[in-house]
């Protein structure tokens, strides 16, 4: 993991854990982000990625922290072994940090009569429509908000964003899907990479494959885990995201975390006896997606 000084803006590798205190960077990217080789060469300073790579390691330096990461600058994305260790280890890397910073390019704060800061499109930031900031928003224990302007306006819990109490691994793979029902990425793949973290998945990225990485995702999730769950999607949610009609088949794993959308409150039953049990609660979980909350009545042992 490379690390910024804050100070300086020299970057450093950390090859052992424990990693010292840090400080990490969320945000929307744009077109004039700095990269890894530029700001080793010192290059791109008059670019606006530079100027927020340097403002943000002034917030995290105000704050008493030597160290900060952020994606734009801290990984090497012309090497794909790189490029892949770091995708398959970011949820861990916000999950290590000790405060995320996000900043939301296209949020403003207004100053109320109290000297309180309101800002009307917090929720309609572009943020919290992307794929990648999914993971970025759950694991860190800390999430700070910051405006265009680097005003600060409060954290995940005061905002009212993050609305459950359990542990993102005890949620069921229905609900994680769910989350990201309705972001997106540039690629096509990033919108299963974005979620290996959030399942404990680590596999090879292979850009070009296309829907098929969100399938192979989903592969690695059922070899991991008995939550039947994985299969409680709905073909007919998501028209635009996926061409289904009537008279077109499909298989048994969904071909987009959109077609998960109304499957939010789907849970995993109790461990299975047999094998029979097994088939019988995926069907089951099937069609309560579709409205259909009875269970079959083979779902239970004999007594």
């Amino acid at each position: 993991m490379r690390l910024l000084n804050t100070e300086t803006l020299q970057l450093q590798q950390f090859d052992q854990e424990p990693f010292p205190p840090y400080a990490i960077l969320s945000h929307r990217w744009a077109d004039q982000e700095i990269s890894f080789q530029e700001l080793e060469a010192g290059l791109g300073k008059d670019k606006d990625g530079y100027q927020k790579i340097t403002t943000f390691c002034a917030q995290a330096r105000n704050r008493g922290y030597e160290w900060a990461w952020a994606d734009t600058c801290g990984i090497d994305k012309t090497s794909s072994a790189e490029l892949s260790e770091a995708i398959n280890s970011m949820y861990k890397w916000y999950e290590q940090s000790t405060v995320c910073f996000v900043y939301l390019s296209d949020v403003t704060a207004q100053v109320q009569p109290d000297g309180s800061t309101y800002s009307p499109d917090f929720d309609s930031s572009c943020w919290f429509t992307r794929g990648w900031t999914l993971q970025e928003l759950i694991a860190p224990r800390s999430v700070e908000f910051y405006t265009s302007d680097w005003t600060h306006i409060g954290d995940k819990r005061s905002k009212g964003v993050l609305r459950w109490a359990d542990p993102v691994r005890a949620c069921s793979v229905a609900r994680i899907m769910s989350w990201a029902s309705k972001r997106v990425t540039t690629r096509k793949e990033d919108i299963a990479y974005c979620l290996l973290g959030l399942f404990g998945i680590h596999m090879p990225l292979l850009y070009g494959e296309g829907d098929r990485a969100f399938i192979r995702l989903q592969e690695e999730t059922l070899k991991q885990s008995s939550d039947q769950s994985l299969f409680a999607w709905n073909p007919l949610v998501e028209k635009s995201a996926w061409h289904y009609s009537n008279d077109s088949l499909c298989g048994i794993f969904a071909p987009s975390p959109a077609c998960f959308a109304d499957s939010r409150d789907i849970v995993p039953l109790r461990e299975f006896w047999d094998t029979d049990l097994s088939v019988g609660a995926c069907f089951w979980a099937f069609s309560v997606a579709r409205g259909n909350p009875s269970p079959p009545t083979n779902l239970y042992p004999p007594m």
